[in-house]
C-alpha cells in the first residue's frame, strides 16, 4: 500500500475576473488523489478539520478511493492557500497555516495511524514547514519505517511559508538521507541552491543519499538523475488552463506506475523502467494542466497513452 503523509487544504483560487473559487488541494492531498484515481488504493496520513471545508476534503478522498488514516477531525480550521493564476496559467500562492488542522499531528499519532502493510511512503510540501507535523514526519521517515519501505519526497518549496531557510534545509537534508526518490521542480532547486544551475543543484541532492532525482521544468523536458546516469523525456503539449497540482500529479503518477509495475526501491537503478515511469508521470501532469484546479486524470484517461499502454496491458488492466 502507498501511504501519503502531509497536509490537505483548500485552494482559494482568484481568477482573472477577480472571482474566488474554493478547490480541494495541498500537495500530499493531491498526490494521494492522483494515486487513487490511477486505480490503486492509497492511504492519506493527514489531519482534517471538522469544519465544512474539512468535510469537503474528506468527501473528495472518499470519491477518489483514498483511505483516511487519521479519521478523527479536529476543531481547528482547515488550512488555506490563496492562489492567483497569471495569464500563462502559472499559480502563485499565499498561505494561512498557523493554528490550522494540518499542523496538528504528533509523531505518536502518525505511527499509530501508519498502515501495517505500507510498501511506499510519499511526503513533503507544507508538512515539512509546520509544527508539530514537520518534526513528526521527519521522525517517521528517519526512524519508524521498515528498511524495505520506498520513500519518495517532494519538497514543493513554498518560500512564503518558510521562516527559517537554514533550518528548513537542515531538516530536508536529514530526511533525504533516508529518501529513495526526490521529486523537485526547477523552482525548488533555485530555492534550495540559489545561484546554482539546476543540473548542479539536482546532483547535489543526489549526493545526499537518494537513489533517484526527478526534475520537472514546466513544459520543458522532465529529467531523471541516477548516479552516473540521466534520462530525459518530452512533456506532452497541452492547452494549459492552470498548473495547480501538476507537480503533485507528476509525483503520484510516477509512484503509481512504479508500484503497479511491482517495482521496489531495489529497482531504482533500472534506467529503462525509470524512463517509462518518467514518461507516464509527465502524461499525468500534462492532463492535470488542462483543467481548473488540482484535478488529476483517472486511469481511463491515461490507459491508451504511450507511457501507460504497455504497462497496463502487461498487468491485464488495459480494458479498464
Amino acid at each position: 500500500m502507498i501511504t501519503v503523509a502531509g497536509e490537505a487544504l483548500i485552494d482559494l483560487v482568484l481568477d482573472h475576473d477577480g472571482c474566488v473559487g474554493a478547490q480541494p488541494g495541498g500537495g500530499p492531498f493531491n498526490t494521494a488523489r492522483t494515486i487513487g484515481r490511477l486505480g490503486l488504493a492509497p492511504a492519506f496520513l493527514g489531519r482534517l478539520s471538522s469544519d465544512r471545508f474539512g468535510r469537503l476534503l474528506r468527501a473528495s478522498l472518499d470519491q477518489d478511493g483514498v483511505t483516511l488514516s487519521v479519521p478523527e477531525p479536529v476543531d481547528a480550521p482547515t488550512t488555506l492557500a490563496v492562489v492567483e493564476v497569471d495569464t500563462e496559467g502559472a499559480a502563485h500562492y499565499g498561505f494561512y497555516l498557523a493554528g490550522t488542522a494540518s499542523e496538528d499531528l504528533e509523531f505518536s499519532q502518525l505511527t499509530a495511524a501508519l498502515p501495517d502493510e505500507v510498501t511506499a511512503l510519499h511526503a513533503g510540501s507544507l508538512a515539512l514547514t509546520m509544527e508539530p507535523v514537520a518534526a513528526s514526519v521527519e521522525r517517521l521517515i528517519t526512524d519508524a519505517l521498515r528498511p524495505d519501505t520506498l520513500v519518495m519526497v517532494d519538497p514543493n518549496c513554498r518560500p512564503q511559508a518558510i521562516s527559517d531557510h537554514p533550518a528548513y534545509r537542515a531538516r530536508l537534508t536529514r530526511i533525504l538521507r533516508r529518501t529513495d526518490i526526490v521529486k523537485v521542480s526547477r523552482e525548488d532547486l533555485a530555492y534550495l541552491y540559489p545561484d546554482v544551475p539546476a543540473q548542479v543543484a539536482a546532483a547535489r541532492l543526489l549526493d545526499l543519499g537518494p537513489h533517484l532525482i526527478l526534475m520537472t521544468d514546466g513544459p520543458r523536458p522532465a529529467r531523471a538523475l541516477l548516479p552516473g546516469q540521466q534520462v530525459t523525456v518530452e512533456v506532452p503539449p497541452v492547452d494549459v488552463v492552470d498548473t495547480i497540482g501538476a507537480g503533485d500529479a507528476f509525483g503520484g503518477g510516477f509512484l503509481s506506475w512504479w508500484t503497479r509495475s511491482e517495482l521496489t526501491r531495489r529497482d531504482l537503478h533500472r534506467i529503462g523502467e525509470v524512463r517509462e515511469a518518467l514518461l507516464a508521470a509527465a502524461e499525468v501532469a500534462a492532463l492535470t494542466c488542462t483543467r481548473v484546479g488540482a484535478e488529476p486524470p483517472w486511469l481511463a484517461e491515461v490507459e491508451e497513452r504511450p507511457g501507460w499502454r504497455s504497462r497496463l496491458a502487461g498487468d491485464g488492466r488495459s480494458a479498464l
